[in-house]
Order: structure tokens, then C-alpha cells, then sequence
């Protein structure tokens, strides 16, 4: 039994944990401001933070303008960049504070980079604003008038300085980062761009930006559209309530976003200091580099524009020996928003795209008529909702969808029940064929000993009724020139769990081929929770929604209304198969940080957000069933499963979570091997050690 804390800690799996400060500030008093600083410094390393970010001309405020060629200022504001080094020694983060700094009679606006006493380099601000309120080449000098490429600072020599400087840690290659401040965001062509091109994973911003009606917004859409641009983590903070106030207001705005998401936020016009706190994944980034190849492209088309940054490497002293879990949020359903207007938006789009998809096949094909298996379950339910809105579009009656229930030698009174009243809710013409007959004279013919009276309930026994199913579903559909409509969805295709051919693995268009278990659930949940197939219907959706998943493909004991076979005890809960898909497909990462993920996502039954999941249906899992059901997954998804989907019909790829179609998201070898996968798993601990 394993017990391994350097598991449990988020720098072993891609993490770094930044930090931004708004320090409280007086405007000139930068013995105030420097202790202020100091202060957000220990309490971001009390949090295990590698980064603290500071705000633009934070030593000094901002606000001092002509106090700026004041010389008591400017050796003030070095004294405090000594004092703030000095207490960086014991310290184990990167600290990046601004203060204006004369270098050969010129001033500029900069960013002090500074590790463990050290000034790694010194940044000066590219882009200067001179409009509205803003006075800055009345104080200070561009980056581009800089004549030399080091300075000495603090007793320091050689401190590398300039515009193009790019920090990277040579113990963690993708812990790379770039400084610019403010106004260099504003521009068209923000300097982090270039700097994200020539490996920058975090892009800092060092701003002040006074606050104006809506301005907050601006920023917002600027930083996320910048992080979403660059596929990086963009850090930003402006300056607080202790500017002054003579011109100008300040709200002390800090963000953190990564690819477009917002990890974290300050509370803004709050009065004295405060420090936010996020995690940030340099996995997601270099995976999201590595797939989007237009990334690489744009560094090879700029490659004369990055080729003057110059690199300072240094090491960084991780906190790897505690346990130490993301603070950051992860949905323990990645398919299904938590918030529930991002819910209702993604309901409209799912459905709509699915929708489409049909409707065009339809009249692209000239068919009027869709022929479709209902059994009472999830799969098939959510297909024939679909169907039905698509005759709406296409002003069609229902009664075009010919749709058969066909029990079998397992199919339950509630499965069946259920299948009926849904036909009968949605409007379809509704049938009801009776497959053991058929399956009957296929055993026969296979000589199979439950033709003798054995109960024998093998995979023959079980794909003889699967595959008299659809063989009954398209010589239905050519008897009455319909289409076939698929129900299998993505989770079962991931996992392997359909019957190959003529199966439920096979159709004329695959509706929910990329739409995996846990947004179907929702869907369902949604419409009946939203009464839109009427009152009745809803009824119905909430029994179905209440049955327990299975194939219903062997019998169960005489007089039992409950199913012999029940899919999540065979091929796990859908819900943490659904979180494993997720993360591998999406973005190609270790079963071990998938494990850590999920162990952080689920270990706590009250913790995160839960979309529309009833009380008594919230779960929780240990390490040891994370990696137990992680070890199925990554078995039947590499190993055993992708013969069935290279060869899946057309279906319309629905979620930016992915598709496994072999025409679309993810090709790959029938014939590949599990045992990397597998012995990654193995890595994995059973147990943790609060457990």
C-alpha cells in the first residue's frame, strides 16, 4: 500500500502557484511601500506561491508625476528595492515590483525581477502613453532608447536589461516568463506576443490603469483575448486606493487569466492590501501549443522578430515535499458548465448543432423518415428528442419518426414502460417488436446451450439480441425509406462498450457520437426540469433519468424488477470515466495528473459546484477507486477500443471537449499498445495519507 505525499503536491504534476499583490501605497513614501510589499511577498510564500506580481511603479505610486525628477525619489525608491531584496533571500519566489530607475541619464519605468536576493534583470516599459490623462514622456524614456544591455544596481553588476527578456527556470523548462507594463498591453501588437512566441508560458503585466466607468470590462476582454491569443497565463494587476486622487480614480484591479479563462480576481476598491492567489497548469499551455500548430508556424513566420530575446536562466527551489493541492477549481463534470446561464447557452448550442446536423442529412438524402431503437434509456431518449425537434425545423409531423421498442430476453417492465409512455409523449408512431423470436431461431441456428436449456449468458448470448436489434432497425428503415438514427454517445465509445457492426456501434448517423454520458444526463435533467416536451413528458424524462444504466441484455432473477447487469459496476461510473475522457482526450495528459485532478475534484462530497445533481446522487472517490477505475479506462480506451471507432458513421462533432471520429478529432492505430498508459496508472497510490 503506497502512501506517497510528493503525489498529493501540484508542482509534481505541471502546476506553479502564482500570486498578485495590490499593496497599499502613499504616494512617495517608499519605506511604506516597500514594507507593504514585503508583506505580500510572505504571505504569497506562506501560500507556496513561485511568482508574486506587483503593480507599475509600486515602490514610488504612480501617481507622483513631476515628483519623478525629484533625485530624493528615485534613491529612495533603490533604497527600497534593497530592502525589499534583502528580505527576498529567505524568501522562496520571484518577486517583480516597478519603480523608475535612471540608467545613463535617462529615466524609465521598469519591472525588478528579483530570486532569493537576486536581480535576475530589470525590464524598462516599451510603450509609453501620451494622451488623456496620461503624461508619460513628460517623466520617463521608451525601452527603445536604451543604449546598453546590462546595468549595475543594488551592488549588483551585469544585471541584463532591455525589453527582450525572457526568464526561464532550468529546472522546469515550461515555467517561462515575460514582464511588460501597462500601456504595452494596449497596443496592437502587445509585446507578449512576441514573447509567447519565443517560450514565454506566464506573461506578467506591471499596470496602474486609474479606473473609469466600464473600464474594468476593457480590461477583462483585453487580458483574456491576450492569454486566449498567446495560449498562455497572463498575470495582471493595477494599481490601489492609495494613489492619489487629484486627477484620477484607482480601483485595484488584479486577474488572473490562462488560454482565456479567469482563474482568479481581486476585490476591487478595497482599501488596504491584499494578494489573489491561482494555479496555474503549464501542461494545458504546452499541450495547447503542441496541438494548435499554427502557434509554431507563427514563431517560424516571426522568427527574426524573437530571435533578440535573450534568455536568463536560473534555479528555483519548488515546494515539493508537503502535500499540496490545487486551490484552483476544476468541474467534476468538464462536459457540463456549472453555472446554469452557461448551462442554458450550452443546452441551445448542443441541441442546435445536433439538430442541424440531422436536419441536413435529411435533405440532402431526400429522406423524410427516421427509423429508431427506443429502449427506455438515456442514449435513446436524448436521440429521440433530437429527431423530434429536427421534423420541427424541417415542418415535418412527428409521426415521421418510426420508432420500435423491442424487448428482449432482459428487458425489464420499467425500461419498457418507459419506452412506451416516451413515444407516446413525444408523438412519434410508435411500435412494439418482440426480438426473442428471432434471437430464438439465431441460437437455434448457432446450436447455442441456451437453446437446451442451459442458462448460458455469454457475449453470443448477449450480441445475438444487440445485433437482432439494429439487423431489424435498417431493414426497417429500408422497407420504409427512413434513415437509421444512432443513440450510442461518446463515453461508450471511448470505453469500448457498444457491439461492434451490426450493433448498437452501427446506424445511418450517429446523433450522439460525440456527446459523452454526463451531458446527456443533463439534457435530459434540463428538459424535464424546464417542461419543454409538456408536463407529462417531463414525468417520464425524471423516471428515466431515476433507472439505473444498463444493456439489459441478461436476464435477472424472476420477480426482480432490478437489471442483472449494471454498467458502471463493469465499466465504471460514467461521471469519473466521463472526467478521465476528458483529460486525456482534450489535452493528452499523465493518468497520474488525471488522477490527481480527480482526486482534488472529488475527494470532498460538499466541495465544488454541482449541476443540477439531486443531493442524494453527489459522489465522492478515493484515490485508491481513482486509480482502480482510471486503470479500466486507460485499458479499454488504449488497448481494446479503437478498432470500433475507426470505422463509427458520420456524426457532427458537438463539444470543444473533443470527438473520437476517425474523420475529425482523433486518429489513431486499431492495434496500439496500453502498457505505457498502464504502468503510469500503476504510479498512482492507493491510498492518501489522510486517508
Amino acid at each position: 500500500m503506497q502512501s506517497d505525499k510528493a503525489f498529493f503536491n501540484l508542482y509534481h504534476h505541471g502546476f506553479v502557484r502564482v500570486a498578485v499583490g495590490i499593496p497599499d501605497v502613499r504616494v512617495a513614501d517608499v519605506a511604506f511601500n516597500a514594507a507593504e510589499t514585503i508583506m505580500l511577498m510572505e504571505q504569497a510564500a506562506e501560500q507556496h506561491a513561485l511568482v508574486a506580481l506587483f503593480p507599475e511603479l509600486g515602490l514610488t505610486a504612480y501617481s507622483c508625476e513631476d515628483l519623478f525628477h525629484q533625485q530624493t525619489l528615485l534613491a529612495g525608491a533603490i533604497d527600497a528595492l534593497d530592502r525589499i531584496l534583502a528580505a527576498s533571500k529567505q524568501l522562496p519566489l520571484v518577486a517583480v515590483v516597478g519603480l523608475p530607475l535612471q540608467v545613463n541619464h535617462a529615466l524609465y519605468n521598469c519591472a525588478a525581477i528579483l530570486y532569493r536576493g537576486r536581480i535576475l534583470g530589470v525590464v524598462p516599459k516599451t510603450f509609453l502613453p501620451n494622451y488623456r490623462e496620461f503624461y508619460e514622456l513628460r517623466q520617463f524614456t521608451p525601452a527603445s532608447a536604451a543604449n546598453c544591455g546590462t546595468i549595475t544596481l543594488c551592488g549588483q553588476r551585469a544585471i541584463p536589461f532591455g525589453e527582450k527578456l525572457l526568464f526561464r527556470a532550468e529546472n522546469q523548462p515550461h515555467f517561462s516568463f515575460f514582464a511588460e507594463i501597462c500601456e504595452d498591453l494596449w497596443v496592437p501588437v502587445p509585446p507578449s506576443c512576441h514573447a509567447a512566441l519565443a517560450g514565454a508560458t506566464l506573461l506578467l503585466n506591471l499596470s496602474a490603469s486609474n479606473i473609469t466607468i466600464g473600464k474594468h470590462a476593457y480590461r477583462h476582454s483585453l487580458v483574456a483575448n491576450q492569454s486566449a491569443r498567446c495560449l498562455a497565463a497572463y498575470l495582471y494587476t493595477a494599481a490601489g486606493t492609495g494613489e492619489s486622487t487629484t486627477d484620477l480614480a484607482w480601483d485595484g484591479h488584479a486577474m488572473v487569466y490562462e488560454n482565456g479563462a479567469l482563474l482568479a480576481e481581486s476585490s476591487r476598491f478595497q482599501e488596504g492590501s491584499q494578494v489573489i492567489l491561482a494555479d496555474i497548469d503549464l501542461d494545458r499551455l504546452i499541450q495547447e501549443r503542441m496541438r494548435q500548430n499554427s502557434f509554431t508556424q507563427s514563431a517560424r513566420y516571426y522568427r527574426q522578430t524573437i530571435e533578440p530575446f535573450r534568455e536568463i536562466l536560473f534555479e528555483i527551489d519548488f515546494p515539493e515535499s508537503s502535500q499540496l493541492l490545487c486551490q484552483r477549481h476544476y468541474d467534476r463534470f468538464p462536459y457540463v458548465p456549472a453555472d446554469p446561464a452557461a448551462r442554458d447557452a450550452h443546452c441551445f448550442e448542443a441541441y442546435h448543432i445536433q439538430v442541424q446536423g440531422l436536419v441536413k442529412r435529411l435533405k440532402h438524402t431526400g429522406i423524410q423518415k427516421i427509423v429508431i431503437g427506443v429502449s427506455g434509456g438515456l442514449d435513446s431518449t436524448h436521440a429521440l428528442i433530437v429527431a423530434a425537434r429536427a421534423m420541427d425545423v424541417l415542418r415535418y409531423p412527428r409521426t415521421h419518426i418510426l420508432a420500435y421498442t423491442m424487448p428482449g430476453f432482459a428487458t425489464s417492465s420499467l425500461t419498457l414502460n418507459n419506452a412506451r409512455a416516451l413515444m407516446q409523449a413525444i408523438g412519434c408512431t410508435a411500435h412494439e417488436l418482440d426480438i426473442r423470436p428471432s434471437c430464438e431461431q439465431m441460437l437455434c441456428d448457432l446450436d447455442h446451450p441456451y437453446i437446451h436449456g442451459e442458462p448460458v449468458y455469454d457475449v453470443t448470448f448477449e450480441n445475438v439480441q444487440a445485433g437482432e436489434r439494429t439487423n431489424h432497425l435498417f431493414r426497417l428503415a429500408n422497407h420504409h425509406h427512413a434513415l437509421v438514427l444512432g443513440t450510442g454517445d461518446l463515453s461508450e465509445l471511448a470505453l469500448g462498450w457498444c457491439t461492434y457492426g451490426v450493433g448498437d456501434h452501427m446506424s445511418h448517423y450517429a446523433i450522439n457520437a460525440s456527446v459523452p454520458k454526463t451531458l446527456i444526463r443533463f439534457l435530459i435533467r434540463w428538459i424535464a426540469d424546464t417542461d419543454q416536451l409538456g408536463e407529462h413528458a417531463s414525468t417520464v424524462l425524471r423516471a428515466i433519468l431515476d433507472t439505473e444504466i444498463s444493456p439489459e441484455l441478461i436476464p435477472g432473477k424472476t420477480g426482480s424488477n432490478q437489471p442483472a447487469q449494471r454498467t458502471e459496476t463493469i465499466i465504471g461510473p460514467y461521471e469519473l470515466q466521463d472526467f478521465n475522457l476528458y483529460y486525456t482526450i482534450r489535452f493528452g495528459y499523465l493518468p497520474t495528473k488525471i488522477a490527481f485532478l480527480a482526486y482534488c475534484s472529488w475527494r470532498d462530497r460538499s466541495q465544488g459546484r454541482w449541476p443540477s445533481i439531486p443531493e442524494n446522487q453527489r459522489n465522492q472517490y478515493t484515490i485508491g477507486e481513482i486509480k482502480h477505475w482510471l486503470n479500466v479506462f486507460a485499458y479499454r480506451f488504449f488497448q481494446i477500443s479503437q478498432f470500433k471507432r475507426s470505422c463509427i458513421p458520420n456524426a457532427p462533432k458537438v463539444g470543444s471537449g473533443g470527438s473520437l471520429s476517425p474523420r475529425g478529432d482523433y486518429r489513431a492505430p486499431s492495434d496500439s499498445e496500453a502498457k505505457l498508459w498502464l504502468e503510469n496508472v500503476e504510479r498512482i497510490p492507493d491510498r492518501a495519507p489522510d486517508e
